[in-house]
């Protein structure tokens, strides 16, 4: 299970020119689903979301978790962070999890994310997204809970 976060002043997700989830400071985290990925993999990178010291403390110093600072998170399901882009001018798709599989384990790290943190909005799985965010920094870190790990 992939995250690419993205430290944040504010971000929202529309669908059909409707907010589907919006936050002011905090992160964004983009998700992919990997082949293999299963329970572990979305407990393992839930805690990295709300633990990943990424927000400056007093001496400017980034020290400071979500869960530190209560921010918001951001939750957005882009199954294109599991493309294969080793070779060729054209991502492959075969390491992303299957449909079926990636929307359970969303809707899974969702509901996870919701009980273990109290500023928690979503994408909708599946959808045409328009994401829009001021990042902050910019800072921007690629997380990665494997399958083969």
């Amino acid at each position: 299970m992939i995250a690419l976060i993205q430290r944040v002043s504010s971000a929202r997700v529309t669908v059909d020119g409707q907010v589907r989830g919006e936050i002011g400071a905090g992160l964004l985290a983009l998700i992919g689903m990997e082949r293999g990925d299963g329970e572990a993999q979305l407990t393992r990178l839930l805690e990295r979301l709300l633990d990943y010291r990424v927000f400056a403390d007093a001496a400017g110093r980034m020290n400071l978790s979500l869960r530190d600072t209560g921010g918001g998170l951001l939750l957005v399901p882009q199954f294109t962070l599991a493309a294969d882009t080793a070779t060729g001018n054209r991502p492959g798709f075969s390491t992303a999890a299957a449909p079926g599989l990636a929307t359970g384990l969303y809707t899974q790290l969702v509901a996870a994310a919701r009980a273990a943190h109290p500023v928690v909005a979503s994408g909708e799985f599946g959808a045409h997204m328009q994401v829009s965010l001021t990042n902050d920094g910019p800072v921007t870190f690629w997380l990665q809970a494997s399958p083969k790990a």
